[in-house]
């Protein structure tokens, strides 16, 4: 009997660690960054879509649009449209899972 209980004390530790790493993928898994969307970028200025200012002062007024404000901060800290979020133009790639995707995003 005593030999049966030293048989079973490894596979404890085994079990265990077995546990311990579905846990940690399972931890993995849940707590990934979401990949950012791939876009398209224009080739040109003239690919680049405009919006007139009315429509930007519309979009605005009804909340439709997000104003991500894409100047350095202490630019954004002396003046922004109330609101807008931002985010300086040299992190936007590394911050635009930070930005609802399917929101309407106005750059400034």
């Amino acid at each position: 009997m005593a030999e049966s209980r030293k048989n079973q004390f490894p596979w404890f530790f085994v079990g265990i660690g077995i546990l311990l790493l579905i846990i940690g993928f399972g931890w993995i898994l849940l707590n990934r960054q979401p990949s950012p969307q791939a876009t398209s970028t224009p080739a040109s200025v003239e690919q680049v879509e405009r919006i007139s200012l009315e429509d930007a002062k519309t979009a605005y007024d009804a909340g439709t649009a997000v104003f991500l404000d894409v100047r350095a901060s202490s630019s954004y800290e002396a003046s922004h449209i109330p609101g807008a979020v931002s985010i300086p133009l040299n992190e936007l790639p590394t911050r635009m899972g930070e930005l609802n995707q399917g929101a309407w995003i106005i750059p400034y």
